[in-house]
């Protein structure tokens, strides 16, 4: 926490990547990344839904769980699924199953002012808490769909107004999507608390992108804001074919990839069934 508030005046750009699972929390943490994010994605990466609004807190504490497990020395954001944070009272009780339960060091839900209350409340009861401003996936509908937000300067400023709002609310970060890389380098600087970006430019204080995104595990769709740094699916299937391919050649497994026995052991085993055929 103390490494992410510094980064606004030591200008380290901090590195976020949302991780669904055990395994690829372990690739985030041996590589050095900032903070593990547990992201709603994850419905859609893990669970093939179309969005993110099928997330619920019971899927996404035991994805948090795993992800824990697999970044132990990692700092773990827990973003808060859609109608999670609705009211105070749940805002409370679902923050602490994340932190409790999963182990989470933070967490996030999305929304600026119209959000602020609730914001506060959870900060004022001593969680450490993050926010999510510009596109936000959980009112994506209000939107029309996943479309770039602060196009024109009162949008903007409604942004600003929004990002303010979480400052105020004592959020220790904020968030930006999908928004104008200027707009979001220049809110930024006028904020005292850090920013990170998504599709919102590099003047933001640090970047996050979804792991299995930008190692080209998730296929469905590539946004215009994700770069890829590998391409696992295409490597994962070349090897799934070659397997299937030796399957059905009989090919494997060969000896290297079998169990042996001794061979006084197999006779004595052989003579065995040959005299039970025999009864």
């Amino acid at each position: 926490m103390t490494q992410i508030r510094a980064s606004k005046t030591t200008r380290e750009k901090m590195v976020y990547m949302s991780v669904p699972d055990y395994t690829s929390a372990k690739w985030a943490e041996m590589a050095g990344v900032d903070v593990a994010v547990v992201g709603d994605s994850l419905a859609m990466i893990a669970h093939g839904h179309a969005n993110t609004v099928p997330a619920t807190m019971d899927m996404m504490v035991m994805h948090a769980q795993a992800i824990r497990r697999g970044a132990p020395d990692t700092f773990t954001l827990g973003c808060m699924p859609y109608q999670s944070y609705n009211t105070i009272d749940r805002a409370l009780v679902n923050a602490t199953r994340f932190m409790q339960d999963a182990l989470t060091d933070a967490v996030k839900p999305q929304g600026g002012k119209s959000q602020a209350q609730i914001l506060k409340a959870l900060v004022d009861a001593g969680i450490p808490t993050a926010s999510h401003i510009g596109l936000t996936p959980h009112t994506v509908a209000t939107f029309g769909g996943f479309k770039i937000q602060g196009k024109t300067a009162d949008a903007a400023f409604k942004i600003l107004e929004d990002a303010l709002a979480i400052e105020d609310a004592g959020c220790f970060m904020l968030e930006f999507e999908a928004v104008p890389a200027p707009i979001a380098k220049l809110i930024s600087e006028q904020l005292t608390i850090p920013t990170i970006g998504i599709g919102a430019g590099v003047g933001t204080d640090g970047q996050i992108l979804l792991c299995h995104d930008l190692l080209g595990v998730f296929t469905d769709f590539k946004p215009k804001f994700t770069k890829r740094y590998a391409r696992l699916t295409e490597i994962a299937v070349a090897g799934i074919k070659e397997y299937v391919r030796e399957v059905k050649t009989g090919a494997f497994p060969d000896d290297d990839h079998s169990y042996g026995i001794n061979e006084a052991e197999y006779e004595k085993f052989s003579a065995m069934v040959e005299n039970r055929r025999q009864v």
